[in-house]
């Protein structure tokens, strides 16, 4: 077979193939060949044998070497799979390690079923590349061809695929470009790969000399995952940390291309960005200026739900209070405003009747807002099952595609942390001593922050699938497939067209305007101080009360801090109140409720910490009363 290699400044390179030694053969342009019988492989350079950059198997860890690997040998049974399109769907974020007790393709395969049932049409993987050791949220990956081997390797992914295309699940995969992890990046052995750094490690060379082959190593990569790992569509991490000033932003670059290979491949390929730029351009059309991807995920939607459901107000939280109408309707709250959190004006506007909400993700929870808390701690740690299903109500009624983030669907406990198994100890140390430093500044002591590579961490992270037959579970299992089933039974709920969506906000009440139906939400909190006129965000960090520390990246609460949790849980209290809602004609139906409320004409009487879901017969105004009833 021939191997290859790109070294554009190396005089000799050696390709030792099963342990035998094979000069290679300069052909321009910085490349390098040599035909050569074997399976395991390395390049020598200066003495060291190293993997190969695009190498697609690491059997032996990243330090080790490549192995051949012939895409052609797996046996596909997805021959009639036609893709889904972005429009209209649910995604479900999960990390294949901690998905299932087993951490690997295979054992999640046992579990797609569940998905398939809840509702669920796209399967957001996280980083599946090789890392160092053999647990670790896959962000720190050194080899971006290579499937993580204690996953199940390239065919365990495959069969993974496979397995979804079977239930109809299309299957995104997070990928990561903005950097490379700090043990087994050798790139810059190689060639001019690298560019300074950022703060997860260094940067890849964009616009630099040498820097068109560094651009095809990452375009080719991805539309390897697309193509010969028949994935449907693609996360790219963190791509405000893409410095490129070339004419052809690289994302430009990657969905012209992306754009081709669906055509030569007959089916809808997806990229979603995750960006901190709040700039809409990401996923403008390239004929209307923009980048061309297909969404980005939305963190101020976020991060307004968070304060609204959870009162906290610290970090970047404090410019979100008393935003969540505001922010729903304009996806971005900073969209050329102030951030007190950045210091600066931040973000442009989004313009409402040229872009679909269906191009920004939204979501309650994901990997980064739980992960990158001291503790792991999911909202389920310190908000009530009756606020959380508002929250998951505003989500999935929503002109924005629906994001959920694994064991939300049942309210899963288990927290889900921050992990790494770094086998080096130096390094190891490192991590776990700058994770403690970090939290120590916002008032954790060491005790209290997990310790990062500890095993018990991973293990403690793991899905407990016990739970979902629990009945408080089952409940808000049950609640999350009838709000799935309601959006996909009425398209008002997932209508896109943002020109169209109004939101409504007097008091507690919320408001959200989808065609003929009305999602109605009581924020007031069950059993304490009722809400006045001012936003649902004043009046949750009311209930909270003092006790917070800000963070930069996700909540890094203080222990011991004040906020809406388990202990609230429950029947409204005496302090409850209803609000009283005036429809402005007699509903159809309410189509669904999570407490009792109550029609009387066309007054809706709504119980604190509720939702409801009601139809009318045409497009008629609501007001909220402005006063409450005990």
């Amino acid at each position: 077979m021939t191997f290859s290699v790109w070294a554009p400044d190396r005089d000799g390179v050696v390709v030792r193939v099963d342990g035998q030694d094979h000069d290679m053969t300069p052909v321009g342009g910085g490349w390098w060949y040599s035909d050569a019988s074997g399976t395991d492989y390395a390049f020598v350079l200066d003495g060291d044998a190293l993997p190969d950059p695009r190498s697609l198997r690491q059997p032996d860890g990243v330090h080790g070497p490549s192995r051949a690997y012939d895409h052609d040998e797996f046996a596909w049974t997805d021959q009639r799979w036609t893709g889904r399109a972005l429009p209209g769907a649910v995604v479900y974020e999960l990390h294949v390690g901690t998905f299932t007790p087993g951490g690997t393709f295979d054992s999640a395969v046992e579990r797609l079923d569940h998905l398939a049932d809840l509702g669920i049409t796209h399967v957001e993987v996280l980083p599946v590349n090789s890392f160092d050791g053999p647990s670790g949220w896959g962000y720190d990956g050194v080899l971006w061809g290579a499937v993580h081997e204690p996953y199940g390797g390239p065919d365990g992914f495959k069969r993974f695929v496979d397995a979804c295309h079977a239930r109809g699940l299309a299957v995104l995969l997070d990928v990561v470009y903005n950097h490379l992890g700090p043990s087994g990046a050798y790139l810059d052995r190689f060639g001019p790969y690298f560019a300074g750094s950022n703060e997860w490690g260094p940067g890849l060379n964009l616009d630099g000399p040498g820097s068109d082959e560094v651009r095809r190593y990452v375009v080719d990569n991805a539309l390897g995952w697309l193509r010969d790992f028949h994935v449907d569509g693609l996360r790219l991490d963190a791509v405000h940390a893409l410095l490129d000033r070339s004419a052809t932003h690289l994302l430009e670059q990657l969905a012209r291309e992306v754009d081709a290979l669906s055509t030569a491949l007959g089916r809808p390929l997806t990229l979603i960005a995750e960006s901190d730029l709040n700039d809409a351009r990401l996923v403008t059309a390239r004929e209307g200026g923009g980048y061309g991807l297909h969404a980005q995920w939305a963190d101020d939607l976020h991060h307004a739900l968070h304060v609204a459901l959870s009162g906290e107000t610290f970090g970047y939280y404090p410019d979100f209070e008393g935003k969540l109408a505001t922010t729903l309707e304009r996806v971005f709250l900073h969209d050329g405003t102030w951030s007190s959190f950045r210091g600066r004006a931040h973000g442009r506007p989004v313009d409402r009747e040229r872009l679909p909400g269906y191009r920004f993700l939204a979501y309650l929870q994901n990997h980064d807002q739980i992960g990158n808390r001291a503790t792991g701690d999911r909202l389920t740690a310190t908000v009530s099952p009756e606020r959380l299903a508002i929250g998951a109500a505003i989500v999935l009624c929503s002109p924005y595609t629906p994001m959920l983030f694994m064991g939300e669907e049942w309210g899963a406990r288990t927290p889900w942390r921050f992990f790494a198994s770094f086998p080096d100890p130096q390094l190891a140390e490192a991590v776990r001593t700058g994770r403690r430093r970090e939290f120590a500044r916002h008032g954790w002591g060491e005790s209290d922050v997990p310790d990062p590579v500890d095993p018990a961490t991973v293990e403690a992270s793991k899905l407990d699938w016990a739970e979902v037959s629990r009945p408080e579970h089952a409940r808000v299992l049950e609640l999350h497939r009838a709000l799935i089933r309601l959006r996909r039974e009425h398209p008002e709920l997932a209508d896109p067209r943002l020109d169209r969506f109004r939101v409504e906000q007097r008091g507690s009440v919320l408001v959200l305007h989808r065609g003929d139906l009305r999602l109605l939400c009581n924020l007031a909190p069950a059993g304490g101080v009722p809400s006045g006129e001012g936003a649902v965000g004043g009046a949750a960090g009311a209930a909270v009360g003092a006790g917070a520390a800000g963070g930069a990246d996700g909540a890094l609460a203080r222990p011991g801090g004040s906020r809406p949790g388990a202990a609230d849980a429950g029947a409204p209290g005496p302090g409850a109140r209803d609000a009283e809602v005036d429809l402005g004609v007699a509903p159809v139906a309410v189509l669904l409720a999570s407490g009792e409320a109550e029609v009387a004409g066309q007054v809706l009487s709504l119980p604190a910490e509720t939702f409801a879901v009601v139809q009318l017969p045409g497009s008629q105004p609501t007001s909220v009363s402005r006063s409450a009833r005990s």
